[in-house]
């Protein structure tokens, strides 16, 4: 990363190019993410494998997704955002371009670990970014956000309409074009990485720590060991940085964020399609001896209009995030989710009408929630170690946040009541954590 980078671009249409770079980027990770699932049902078929085996395959894939996201960000901080985000949307699609050459499970699995290395960047990389560069920062975490969410949605669609006219191996190649433009075109954008960051922070060089090889000479001629004593040097003085206890209680906040999040969204599916039994039974929308009849689940629509509200309340969180500091916020809404969390069965008992409010609510919530976390990290971090800071946050988010399907799996087998008292939970410690970063900061202690 360099500050030559910098150009003299006017502020909105700089804020836009991020912005705009931004969201391509994360619909296209999440698009790539989601579409995997709807391919793993013919790859079954194609290289006659287990459910096990080629969830085995796939688990490495997503793997390397979350835990590249800490590597990711100290790559983000030295060399930049932009080649970082570039390198992973190249990287993402020639991977889908190179699952149409696989022989075999073997080979998948190796194709998929590219994928997941190369899309394990993105966040750190994509969110810094905008911290750095977007002066309207919750809008612009806004819009990136909504954009994820769209490729959520439009990944294993776009995947599925095009499997009704192509075979999978064709379908591939053309997943994998998007990215590839997405990488050329971005390479070529001008915009300045820093421009939102404040004047004093501005001074920062990132290269100021390494040492001035000048008088010795170009570090590539260095010994071995010497570079990599100056590159262990460097990074332990950005942990002393980043790892303040405001930070550190930030951590801890986003893994419970992690755990209610994956907890959540892994069930919610099977959950919303029991209570939709009782309250409707099965209503039988298309012929019993219809192919349809079978496919048609009325709970996955549910999900899915869950989802779409959720694009609204990414858009409100964001404005919110650059309306009031963006901790009181998160606070807020955390707060709400453990409401909703404890009224959820009870109103889902109570009705149609009240289950589809209270879904409605959680969507608008729970999605709401990320602009406003992803703000918090952002005002308290450094800008130096931004990258590093959202890699160890989303690595804490989606790595042990991951456990929450385990935890929430057990809870169900005693009751669904017992599953969501224990969502709330999650949601409760999370405010609790916000409230003491509130506390703080009015003690003057930030």
């Amino acid at each position: 990363m360099a500050l030559a980078d910098e150009v003299s671009v006017p502020v909105e249409r700089n804020d836009r190019s991020i912005v705009g770079f931004t969201m391509v980027g994360h619909g296209l990770v999440h698009t790539y993410e989601l579409s995997i699932p709807i391919l793993m049902t013919i790859w079954l078929l194609e290289f006659s494998v287990t459910t096990a085996v080629l969830g085995g395959a796939v688990t490495v894939g997503y793997a390397l997704f979350g835990a590249g996201a800490l590597p990711g960000g100290l790559l983000a901080d030295r060399y930049g955002s932009r080649p970082l985000i570039c390198a992973c949307l190249a990287g993402m699609g020639l991977s889908f371009a190179a699952l149409a050459l696989v022989p075999g499970i073997a080979s998948l699995t190796a194709v998929l670990a590219c994928w997941g290395i190369a899309a394990s960047v993105y966040h750190p990389a994509g969110l810094a970014l905008i911290s750095n560069g977007v002066h309207e920062r919750g809008l612009g975490f806004a819009y990136h956000g909504m954009a994820g969410s769209v490729g959520i949605a439009a990944g294993p669609l776009a995947t599925a309409l095009l499997l009704l006219a192509f075979d999978w191996r064709t379908v591939a190649v053309v997943l994998a074009v998007p990215a590839l433009v997405a990488a050329a075109v971005g390479w070529f954008l001008r915009f300045d990485e820093f421009a939102a960051v404040e004047a004093g922070e501005r001074e920062w060089n990132p290269r100021a720590d390494a040492p001035d090889d000048s008088a010795r000479g170009d570090s590539s001629t260095s010994p071995l060991s010497e570079r990599l004593r100056r590159s262990a040097g460097a990074l332990a003085g950005d942990l002393r940085r980043l790892f303040t206890p405001a930070f550190l209680t930030v951590i801890v906040l986003a893994t419970f964020v992690g755990l209610y999040y994956r907890g959540l969204l892994t069930f919610l599916p099977d959950v919303l399609g029991d209570f939709l039994e009782a309250a409707v039974g099965d209503p039988q929308l298309f012929d019993p001896e219809s192919p349809l009849a079978d496919e048609f689940d009325l709970a996955q629509y549910l999900y899915v209009g869950l989802l779409t509200v959720g694009i609204a309340g990414q858009y409100v969180g964001g404005r919110l995030s650059d309306a009031i500091e963006p901790d009181r916020g998160l606070v807020g809404v955390l707060c709400l989710l453990v409401v909703i969390s404890l009224a959820f069965v009870p109103a889902a008992n109570a009705g149609l009408l009240p289950l589809l409010a209270l879904s409605a609510v959680l969507g608008f919530a729970l999605f709401g929630m990320q602009p406003l976390e992803q703000a918090t990290i952002a005002k308290y971090s450094n800008p130096e170690t931004r990258g590093l800071s959202f890699g160890v946050v989303y690595l804490a988010l989606f790595g042990v946040g991951a456990l929450g399907a385990t935890v929430v799996g057990v809870a169900l087998t005693v009751s669904v009541l017992a599953a969501f008292v224990v969502l709330a939970g999650f949601a409760s410690v999370a405010a609790a954590l916000g409230l003491s970063l509130r506390r703080r900061v009015d003690a003057g202690r930030g």
